[in-house]
């Protein structure tokens, strides 16, 4: 099954090879208005035409951070045709390949989806033994999570530590897919490449769309 991995889109909406499945791992709105009415008509007036156009036969997303409509007024969502399957700490069985997803991150005072760690834990525990494939918006302890401290210069793991162990605990898991750290974009593995983790994320650190969207073929 050939995969195509993306995420922080934050308005920019990308060329999608042909592929079987496109994977979006949240932060789809952009950045200039963070108004849920804006956010709104932005997802029905462009990201839904998008994403209709994409030479995917499915579409799976999750929403981030920067998507305060999903948290806040999703009843401003009601009635959009998505043309594809929205999962917000939920799950979809597509072609005999388990999917689930959740939009959450470690906590950021004033951002939405966003949680102090003994919060995060109860959000993966949803996850279900099953899954094979999962998406979240922020990434796990230790991979694809480095920032720099803007005052010490120091490299910085700012991933979640429950995200990691919830990982290490899911017996079938073989791709995580998460953005949310732009400078920390790349392709990982975890537990001795058992499992890939991908931060997919599309904008760089200054948010130009600069990140290629990434290719993966999941082996059965």
């Amino acid at each position: 099954m050939r995969l195509v991995l993306t995420s922080d889109l934050h308005g920019h909406l990308p060329q999608v090879p042909r592929c079987d499945a496109l994977l979006i791992a949240g932060d789809l709105c952009p950045i200039e208005n963070h108004d849920c009415a804006f956010q709104a008509e932005w997802l029905r007036e462009k990201f839904v035409p998008w994403l209709q156009a994409v030479p995917a036969r499915q579409k799976i997303f999750i929403a981030g951070n920067h998507d305060f409509v999903f948290a806040e007024e999703p009843d401003l969502l009601d009635g959009i045709g998505w043309p594809g399957v929205y999962l917000q700490d939920s799950g979809i069985v597509w072609e005999g390949i388990h999917f689930w997803g959740s939009p959450w991150a470690n906590e950021l005072p004033g951002w939405v989806f966003t949680a102090p760690e003994e919060e995060l834990a109860a959000y993966w525990a949803l996850i279900p033994a099953t899954t094979q494939v999962l998406l979240v918006h922020g990434p796990p302890l230790s991979y694809g999570d480095v920032v720099i401290g803007s005052r010490s210069g120091d490299a910085l793991h700012v991933g979640s530590r429950t995200l990691l162990e919830a990982i290490s605990c899911l017996p079938k898991l073989r791709l995580v897919v998460f953005g949310h750290i732009h400078e920390a974009t790349g392709v990982y593995s975890h537990g001795r490449g058992r499992v890939a983790l991908v931060n997919a994320a599309l904008m760089d650190v200054f948010y130009g769309p600069t990140n290629p969207v990434r290719v993966f073929d999941l082996r059965s």
